[in-house]
């Protein structure tokens, strides 16, 4: 029996829809570990955070998942679906 892929950030399953994948270190600054994620949790990331404070302060999922929105985040969609998926904010000019 073959165990089930989680979601580092979430802790749901991943299941096979709405994947995508997250460098905890960014490539902006030669991050190349990738981690596979659903897609609504990577878009929360990257909506909360700049590419400089997950460099220097939110490059564990440790990390992440102690900022109080991320937080508050992964309460809300804990009781969604694996595969759940909806249109959220863009992080915009949050990039460095």
């Amino acid at each position: 029996m073959s165990e089930e892929a989680l979601c580092p950030l979430c802790g749901r399953p991943l299941g096979a829809v709405n994947i995508d994948r997250h460098h905890l270190v960014p490539r902006t600054f030669k991050g190349r570990e990738q981690f596979p994620v659903h897609k609504i949790c990577h878009r929360k990331i990257h909506s909360v955070l700049s590419e400089r404070e997950l460099l220097q302060h939110y490059h564990t999922w440790e990390a992440l998942r102690a900022h109080p929105d991320i937080a508050t985040f992964i309460a809300w969609v804990a009781r969604k679906p694996p595969g759940f998926w909806t249109s959220t904010a863009t992080a915009k000019g949050k990039r460095r």
